[in-house]
């Protein structure tokens, strides 16, 4: 029996399947399984929107006892079309979500999911709490106005005031009292070269605030052009939507329908994308939930501290 601790990935492995799911007449998304076949079913939602799936999602789990299935939403990744923001919402991918476990015939399955993949898995069992076995939930995002502003307007631009320049100078001073927007207009604009340019001061921005510690590989990796093209376009599509909810507060709203789901909230005390307060509220809502801060640690699913409280879950509740 291969044995692990709880401070260390798995081993790297390969998928054992994969293959397209065609969930509309427009999109198509990738995905693939990993693991054991008999093990116990959990589905990975990766970060964004727009992120897409890593091989390194593969290793939160032991593979002799979990059954795991990652996918790239609409627009990233492998999936079709790329960079797409039409016919892409919360609620497309939600559904999307039920469309892949019908068709890998899965009864119930754990779901995993730091950031956005929190709001996205807050909103499928929100809206699908029969199927859940376990929420395994990181970095929280319930995607509410005032942290759209913290990060995006004003906030942690006053605890990085040179990275927060670099993000600043492809919007002109007169556009910048609402950068969302201006953002927007770039990020949908017919011109690619303005695309480009937006598109990687946005991704840039994030990449360099998502661990304790500035790391410049993070912060290239979200600065690649491919990358950074569906990330800003899709992230920036569903902020100025609002996430599609159909209020502000809509995921802490509607959080007493999972309370009979075991839960599990690990979030870095000094993660300055999602602040802490974000789980501490969360955790409020939904009393029977464990809550770990994380002291040393930022927003990154890579951070140590927050690898390996993933993993001390994922192994515990592996049965």
């Amino acid at each position: 029996m291969m044995t692990q601790t709880s401070t260390r990935l798995y081993p790297a492995i390969e998928p054992f399947n994969s293959g397209f799911l065609p969930v509309s007449e427009r999109h198509t998304l990738y995905f693939e399984q990993a693991g054991n076949p008999d093990g116990k079913p959990v589905v990975f939602l990766h970060g964004g929107p727009g992120g897409g799936v890593m091989p390194d999602y593969r290793r939160y789990f032991d593979p002799q006892k979990w059954h795991v299935i990652l996918f790239d939403q609409r627009g990233c990744g492998r999936s079709t079309p790329f960079a797409d923001i039409e016919e892409n919402t919360t609620w497309d991918l939600v559904a999307d979500i039920e469309k892949l476990r019908a068709h890998l015939g899965i009864v119930r399955w754990a779901v995993f999911g730091g950031s956005w993949g929190s709001t996205l898995a807050l909103s499928y069992a929100i809206t699908h709490a029969d199927v859940c076995t376990e929420l395994f939930l990181r970095g929280i995002f319930l995607l509410r106005k005032k942290e759209i502003d913290w990060f995006y307007q004003e906030g942690c631009s006053k605890l990085f005031p040179d990275l927060w320049q670099s993000y600043l100078e492809p919007i002109p001073e007169e556009e910048r009292h609402d950068l969302m927007a201006a953002y927007y207009r770039r990020l949908t604009s017919e011109d690619a070269a303005v695309r480009k340019r937006a598109a990687k001061a946005w991704s840039i921005w994030e990449g360099s605030t998502s661990k304790l510690l500035f790391d410049p590989a993070s912060a290239g990796k979200f600065g690649n052009d491919e990358f950074a093209d569906a990330f800003a376009r899709i992230e920036c599509h569903y902020f100025t939507n609002k996430g599609f909810f159909p209020e502000d507060n809509y995921l802490l709203n509607h959080a007493d329908v999972l309370k009979g789901i075991r839960t599990v909230i690990v979030h870095g005390r000094y993660d300055v994308i999602c602040p802490v307060e974000n789980a501490w509220q969360l955790h409020q809502a939904l009393p029977g939930s464990e809550l770990h801060i994380v002291a040393d640690a930022g927003h990154a699913l890579s951070e140590p501290g927050i690898t390996s409280r993933m993993i001390e879950y994922t192994d515990k509740w592996s049965d």
